[in-house]
């Protein structure tokens, strides 16, 4: 089992020595579901930190993440192993100038120069990633929405260089984009009301909102965010990775601790760096990993100085994009109060797509907003515009507006997107006088229910969990990464794969979105080219027969005591 896999399992996702007639996966284990219910009791071990009680969960906390199976490993490794072997052959052949070579080098009069390309550095994108660069970057000439239409494209030097073909992919089903609601479309109140926008104010700003870009509009927005949220106050933003990378800086600094879950995405890693603070890095979704670190930073304080950290910092995200993971927030909060912390929870994924009223993961846990120290999140996805928030008091708020590398020096946000966003939330809140915004919610947590059942029924392996929009299909060997892409776009299926750096060697994947706008016959098109692309690939690799309820990291005893 690799240290990946052994992380997920650490908290929550038990593994059990076959027994009982349990059928195990090829390597010996079985993995299950983490299933957290609403009634137990603390464990009386005194030695034993929990951090939970008995109102935490007020329903059943359902992920999944079967184990690799020892086969898939081996030859996983194996294929990476075969394709590093002839990439240094090819690169040998390159250096002689018996293959033709189209990376950048250096130029023989630089030999004494620092290099500016490192070999090694490159290796992977020369000769694995180049094999399969024609899956990513394909141009798209539609509406991204439930379907759209993909420029073909043919390459005449093994990914190198691409031709346009003049030919156009129609009705492509988009199983890709982040468009949880649906509102990615050109058509509807959302596009009407951007038409309108653009008519009053134009397309472009010029200036930043502290010089002569503040609008009216983007006060309204505002207002209106942080009225959605629950919080005092809010602040948009034009772009959702400056949202993080450029706040967090101006939140902490020089003495202050950072503690961050290992699967975090990169604008919260950079902004983190930039910060000049101290971090620490938790197993993901890990609650005892968290606890110690916290524990640790109070007992021990800073380094040599021993001294009492100025401010911690935890950084959490609702939904984990690669993973279709959600925070364990109820326990988050736990620990953040029991220790002093301050959180910041990053819901990109999670706003308007979790909960029952579109709220994010605070609202899919019935948690109180004002619990949530900094409450960040993007207008890119569930809400089909651009930018990115930061909502909570009013001092924080205010605060930003002064400090924000974001504030000060970024152009404001373009009046129509400002506009999508605005209707789009009043559709979501009900402002609008209809129940479309209800209604897209209840489609799009019906069509992740069934996408999810179906994908388990047929076999294959997913992780996530069960309310979670963002499905990850495990394909594991790197051929089947460019090879599932190729195969389900000929069935008129768009598809993200993923594979090394992105997620663990071992563990690419492809990732599905589902979204409100897919209609059921949509997904059983997509479900039927999946069936039949896994049965050509070999990807139903899945073990599972009954899974084995446990309780994350509290003992079974503690349930038995109940």
């Amino acid at each position: 089992m690799t240290e990946s896999s052994a992380n997920k399992l650490l908290n929550g996702d038990a593994r059990h020595r076959t027994s009982n007639g349990k059928k195990s996966s090829k390597n010996g284990f079985v993995k299950n579901h983490c299933v957290f219910q609403q009634k137990y009791r603390r464990p009386r071990d005194k030695n034993q930190n929990v951090t939970h009680n008995s109102s935490l969960y007020q329903k059943p906390f359902l992920e999944s993440y079967e184990e690799t199976p020892l086969l898939v490993a081996v030859l996983t490794y194996m294929g990476y192993g075969i394709l590093t072997v002839f990439g240094y052959l090819r690169d040998f052949l390159r250096h002689w100038n018996i293959e033709k070579c189209n990376v950048a080098r250096e130029r023989p009069e630089q030999k004494d120069f620092v290099p500016l390309y490192q070999d090694f550095e490159n290796f992977y994108t020369r000769n694995l990633y180049m094999r399969i660069r024609d899956n990513w970057n394909r141009p798209i000439c539609s509406v991204p929405g439930a379907k759209m239409d993909l420029v073909e494209r043919v390459s005449n030097d093994y990914n190198w260089t691409f031709e346009h073909t003049g030919k156009v992919a129609k009705g492509v089903i988009n199983m890709g984009s982040y468009n949880y609601l649906g509102f990615a479309e050109n058509v509807g109140a959302c596009a009407d009301a951007a038409i309108e926008s653009t008519q009053k104010y134009g397309v472009g700003v010029g200036s930043t909102r502290c010089e002569m870009g503040n609008l009216d509009i983007h006060e309204e927005l505002e207002q209106l965010v942080a009225r959605f949220l629950g919080v005092e106050s809010s602040m948009a933003f034009g772009m959702g990775f400056a949202t993080n990378s450029m706040n967090i800086p101006a939140l902490t600094g020089k003495g202050c601790l950072i503690l961050s879950d290992e699967l975090n995405h990169a604008s919260l890693v950079l902004g983190a760096r930039l910060s000049g603070s101290t971090i620490r890095v938790f197993k993901h979704n890990n609650m005892q990993s968290l606890e110690k670190l916290l524990r640790d930073a109070i007992v021990h304080g800073q380094p040599r100085t021993h001294r009492p950290w100025k401010k911690i910092l935890i950084v959490v995200e609702g939904i984990y994009s690669m993973e279709g993971s959600v925070v364990r927030l109820p326990e988050v909060i736990a620990l953040k109060k029991r220790y002093k912390a301050y959180l910041y929870l990053d819901e990109a994924h999670s706003i308007g797509a979790m909960g029952p009223n579109g709220k994010g993961v605070v609202d899919y846990f019935g948690l109180d907003p004002k619990d949530v120290d900094i409450m960040m999140g993007t207008f890119t996805k569930s809400f089909g515009a651009a930018g990115g928030y930061i909502g909570g008091k009013k001092e924080l708020i205010d605060y930003l507006r002064a400090h924000s590398h974001s504030a000060l020096y970024a152009t404001s946000i373009s009046p129509p997107v400002a506009q999508q966003i605005i209707t789009s939330m009043k559709i979501i809140m009900g402002e609008d006088g209809t129940s479309l915004g209800a209604d897209r919610l209840k489609q799009l947590s019906e069509n992740t229910n069934y996408f999810r059942r179906k994908l388990l029924d047929m076999g294959v392996i997913i992780y996530g969990n069960d309310d979670s929009p963002v499905v990850p299909m495990m394909l594991y060997m790197p051929a089947k990464i460019g090879a599932f892409g190729r195969e389900m776009l000929k069935r008129n299926i768009g598809t993200v794969v993923v594979g090394f750096p992105a997620t663990p060697i071992i563990e690419s994947r492809a990732r599905f979105c589902v979204s409100a706008a897919h209609t059921r016959e949509m997904l059983d098109t997509a479900l039927a080219a999946i069936s039949e692309v896994g049965d050509l690939l070999q990807l139903k690799y899945s073990r599972r027969e009954q899974p084995i309820p446990s309780l994350g990291w509290m003992s079974e005893e503690s349930l038995l005591q109940d």
